[in-house]
């Protein structure tokens, strides 16, 4: 297959890539600082060059949008929301040009979709969507994909947990703090924690690739959330570290403040289960938070 990664120089762009390039596919990246020969310029913004790429590929993958690491103030709310309407609206531009446009197209977006919750598991069908910052950015992000229907393209929403990774992602950062001696209970500690695997995650989208009946918003995330709390407990274990200091709320937000991020991505409870993938018999080589970490 020909597949274009559009912003594939990221975390998750580079673990994908990797995947596909592995089996013989030819992977294309969009990014707007092109350094080798398979990255493609693009401003994010206008169509250009990039959309010859476009044309007789396979797949689609847009894993655009400004990191949510970052304090929600009015300049980086636009940058969060520009940068993955924007993004989406010009692909669908390109596309709309296209002759013979990528037969599926999948677009980044969150299990931050959810409501918090700590006792109801939100499956793609019965999952409760809210209202705040990061609930609309996620509604309108979906809004904007699923606006214009192309017959010919099939259109999956990757609402996508915690990725854990030895090469980026949330895991580095928990590794850091547990081993600093702070990696005791967040808040509360009941808040659930959805994930996923960076081996499972490309499994995954290679498996929605692969199966022409999966479409619409897909649950991307293990099987098994867990607490907060056990989360941490855990993770002290695996890395024999004796102690971790709990971090109430007033803490965090002082922390959250000094080193430029929101105590959201720590305190919400992401409790998300991937109902359309296990219906579809996908299979989870890291289906517990037990077995990832042991990998990691």
């Amino acid at each position: 297959m020909k597949i274009l990664i559009a912003a594939g120089t990221g975390f998750l762009g580079k673990n994908l890539e990797e995947y596909f390039s592995r089996r013989n596919h030819e992977v294309k990246i969009l990014t707007r600082h092109p350094k080798r020969k398979n990255e493609i310029f693009w401003d994010v913004k206008t169509i250009g060059v990039w959309k010859n790429e476009l044309e007789n590929s396979d797949v689609l993958i847009n894993l655009t949008g400004k990191s949510v690491d970052c304090r929600y103030d009015d300049k980086n709310k636009k940058e969060i929301f520009d940068s993955r309407i924007n993004s989406t609206r010009i692909l669908q531009q390109a596309i709309n040009e296209c002759q013979n446009p990528p037969k599926i197209w999948l677009n980044a977006s969150s299990a931050t979709i959810y409501v918090h919750s700590e006792t109801h598991l939100n499956t793609e069908s019965n999952g409760i969507i809210g209202d705040d910052f990061s609930m609309n950015i996620c509604k309108s992000w979906e809004k904007e994909f699923f606006k214009a229907e192309n017959p010919n393209i099939r259109k999956v929403a990757l609402r996508t947990s915690i990725v854990l990774g030895k090469n980026g992602g949330a895991f580095l950062k928990f590794q850091q703090i547990t081993k600093l001696g702070l990696g005791g209970k967040q808040g509360s500690g009941y808040q659930q924690m959805s994930w996923i695997h960076i081996d499972d995650f490309c499994e995954a989208v290679n498996f929605i690739v692969e199966n022409e009946n999966l479409k619409g918003a897909i649950n991307i995330t293990a099987p098994n959330p867990l607490s907060n709390e056990k989360m941490m407990k855990q993770l002290r274990e695996k890395f024999k570290f004796p102690f971790g200091i709990p971090s109430p709320v007033w803490l965090l937000e002082i922390a959250a403040m000094l080193i430029g991020t929101e105590t959201e991505l720590m305190l919400k409870s992401r409790n998300v289960f991937p109902e359309s993938l296990l219906e579809n018999r996908f299979q989870f080589q890291y289906d517990t938070f037990e077995k990832a970490l042991k990998n990691l």
